[in-house]
C-alpha cells in the first residue's frame, strides 16, 4: 500500500523522539530519516521504526508532534542579538528568541549558545561567532538545518554539524573566526548535558 505524506511525518516524529531518547545515534537517525522521506510504500516505512516504541499509525501526528512543529518555533521579537565574554563568560539557553543575526565575542573567556530550546525570529538566521584567545560552544538540535563556514587560524571552527534539517525547520548560518582560539558546533537531542567548551589551541 502506498504511504501518505502524514504517515511520513509519523515516522519521521518517532525517530525524532528516538533520538532525543538516546535509541538511536546521529548516524542511524540521519539514514533513517532520509529513508523515511523518501519511503513510497508502507513495506518501506515500518522497518524503520521497528526496534523502537513507538510505530508507524500507532499515534496521531498532532500527539507526535510534541513540541507543536518548528512553525510554532518561528517569528516573534529578538530577546538576544548579541553577546560578549571578556575574561568571563556567557550563556544564552532554554527559551529564548534568536534575532536574525546574532553576533557572539569571547576573549580570554567563553561562551555557550544552546539553540535546541530556542525560538527563531526568522525561518533564516546568521549567528556570527569570534573567539580571540578563548572558546565558544553551539549547541543545535538533530532536526535543525545548519551551516557552519567559519574560519580558525591558529584555532578551530568546527563544522562537523553542518547538514539539512527535518521539514520546515528555520536555516541556522554560522559563520565567524576563531584566533588563538576555538568554536565547536555539535548536534545534541535535549535531554543532553552541555560538554565542555572547545579547547583553545595554543592555551595549553
Amino acid at each position: 500500500m502506498r504511504a501518505s505524506d502524514a504517515e511520513r511525518d509519523r515516522v519521521a516524529d518517532a525517530l525524532r523522539e528516538a533520538v532525543a531518547e538516546g535509541r538511536l545515534d546521529m548516524q542511524e537517525f540521519e539514514q533513517r530519516l532520509d529513508a523515511a522521506y523518501k519511503a513510497r510504500t508502507h513495506s518501506e516505512l515500518e522497518p524503520l521504526v521497528r526496534d523502537l516504541p513507538a510505530a508507524t499509525g500507532s499515534a496521531p501526528a498532532a500527539t507526535a508532534r510534541q513540541d507543536g512543529g518548528w512553525a510554532e518555533r518561528i517569528g516573534g521579537n529578538a530577546t538576544s542579538t548579541g553577546a560578549v565574554g571578556i575574561w568571563g563568560g556567557f550563556h544564552r539557553a532554554g527559551r529564548w528568541t534568536v534575532g536574525p543575526r546574532f553576533t557572539a565575542f569571547t576573549m580570554w573567556g567563553g561562551g555557550r549558545i544552546d539553540l535546541r530550546e530556542a525560538r527563531f525570529a526568522e525561518r533564516e538566521v546568521v549567528i556570527r561567532c569570534f573567539a580571540l584567545m578563548g572558546g565558544m560552544a553551539v549547541v543545535v538540535p538533530p532536526d535543525l538545518d545548519v551551516e557552519v563556514s567559519g574560519i580558525g587560524v591558529m584555532g578551530g571552527f568546527g563544522d562537523r554539524a553542518t547538514g539539512p534539517g527535518t521539514p520546515g525547520s528555520p536555516k541556522v548560518r554560522i559563520t565567524g573566526f576563531a584566533l588563538w582560539g576555538g568554536v565547536g558546533v555539535t548536534r545534541k537531542a535535549k535531554s543532553s548535558p552541555w560538554g565542555h567548551l572547545p579547547a583553545v589551541a595554543g592555551g595549553g
